[in-house]
């Protein structure tokens, strides 16, 4: 007769690249909180660890308890720049690494891993989960969209043939549910142009190959944005639970805000400002740097900028001087506050999924302008699905298309009718994070998953 243990303990393997682990982390409290006899090992690098876990955190739950792993590279390694060379150094350590931690984490504790919570990246995790014979819980941390194209990669593949992309970039992936409107080229590198045979594209194939076999796919979104996308991924995965959007959930916390964008904001007129920001990992080409500040001084709308001191040196000749008394240049920007101001009127933007829905959360239309990744497919979605922005014309930054853009979202009808377009997802959006809506029942299903015991 099998004898169960009556306190789960749940494995927690984060990504700790760009900004997988810091959403990933705030799942994990989440549940810490809704499950207080289970505890959580949250697994990553040290640097990782470090950017990510507070004293506060620390203090206020102790049933999580973060573990250093190895980042792969070894004492001494000279990096050779090869793009991704992180990533790959990290990811071929990564599976005894986090055998080596879960070892001490189970020796600490006492209990047995009863359950792998996983950044969905960390596809192996799929196999360590059945070795041990417990759950695993992919966490996908970009949008529905995104996730699709990986778990129809194949099909997508075959729909090309060996012939390429090549003169077919604005076909429409009409064969995908809810991605009628989306063409190949808004597609993810790697999964049909680009090196399909970098380590990035292998990782990310065989991720979509294996998350059927999940016990559950969780994300950061919410089952009414597209009824068609919900309802394919639920017929695809043994259980698709949408759980957000977590910033409708749990604010960000108040940082401190030195640069007194928030008190400058007070002096603005409603819906006047644009606030430009490309989030903690991207920057654009010198040239549209320059297209952009070009824009701005032509303009003359008021505006905040987050750049990088770093960056400043692309910026014309005299322009911060000339813009002073309309606008500000700053270092970093309480991006979630500021989009909440009721000055702000359009947030121009690299459409990174977090920074998407910060923008629905305070009702600011998006001007878009994508670089990589899954910002191209939420470019799409923006302006052509949920109609609440506007991609920027040929895809790059020029001056007179950005003035349009402006003028669009400031000044014309256009700008009206995306901020209703907007009201009424931040209400839809509401009810799904409500007492009774779909993300706060999907979340009490993923507590229950994670607070099952393992049969010892």
């Amino acid at each position: 007769m099998s004898q169960t243990t009556t306190n789960p303990h749940v494995a927690v393997l984060a990504f700790p690249f760009s900004t997988h682990a810091a959403p990933l982390l705030a799942v994990v409290r989440r549940l810490a909180a809704a499950a207080p006899h289970a505890v959580f090992s949250f697994f990553s690098t040290s640097q990782s660890n470090a950017s990510i876990f507070h004293d506060s955190m620390h203090t206020m739950q102790c049933n999580i308890k973060s573990y250093d792993v190895s980042d792969g590279v070894a004492e001494g390694y000279v990096f050779a720049g090869r793009p991704q060379e992180d990533i790959e150094l990290f990811m071929r350590a990564a599976p005894e690494s986090f055998r080596q931690g879960m070892v001490m984490a189970v020796a600490e504790t006492g209990r047995p891993v009863s359950c792998l919570v996983a950044d969905a990246f960390i596809w192996f995790a799929a196999d360590m989960a059945a070795e041990m014979g417990v759950a695993w819980l992919p966490f996908w941390t970009a949008g529905p969209n995104s996730l699709s194209t990986h778990v129809y990669t194949d099909e997508i593949r075959e729909k090309i043939g060996v012939s390429g992309i090549q003169g077919r970039e604005d076909e429409l992936l009409n064969f995908i549910p809810g991605m009628s409107k989306v063409r190949f080229r808004d597609l993810q590198e790697g999964i049909v142009f680009g090196n399909l045979n970098s380590l990035f594209s292998r990782m990310l194939h065989r991720m979509g190959q294996v998350l059927p076999k999940a016990t559950a796919v969780f994300i950061n979104s919410f089952e009414e944005l597209d009824d068609s996308l919900t309802n394919d991924l639920k017929s695809k995965l043994k259980t698709y639970l949408n759980i957000g959007p977590f910033n409708l959930i749990t604010p960000p916390p108040v940082i401190p805000n030195t640069t007194g964008c928030l008190q400058w904001l007070k002096e603005r007129k409603p819906t006047s400002v644009v606030y430009i920001s490309f989030g903690t990992v991207t920057t654009p080409p010198p040239a549209e740097l320059v297209a952009l500040a070009e824009a701005l001084e032509a303009s003359r709308v008021p505006f905040i900028w987050s750049l990088r001191d770093k960056a400043r040196v692309h910026l014309p000749e005299g322009f911060l001087e000339k813009t002073r008394g309309y606008g500000m240049v700053v270092p970093w920007a309480p991006q979630a506050e500021v989009l909440a101001h009721e000055a702000v009127g359009a947030f121009v933007t690299h459409c990174g999924w977090n920074s998407l829905w910060e923008s629905v959360a305070g009702g600011v239309p998006l001007i878009c302008r994508p670089f990589y990744g899954d910002q191209r497919l939420n470019g799409r979605m923006v302006e052509d699905a949920l109609e609440i922005g506007v991609r920027i014309e040929g895809g790059v930054f020029t001056e007179s298309g950005l003035m349009s853009c402006f003028d669009q979202i400031l000044s014309q009808e256009k700008g009206k009718k995306l901020r209703e377009n907007l009201g009424a997802l931040r209400e839809t959006a509401d009810r799904a994070v409500g007492p009774k809506g779909s993300s706060t029942e999907n979340f009490k299903t993923l507590v229950d998953l994670v607070s099952k015991p393992k049969d010892v």
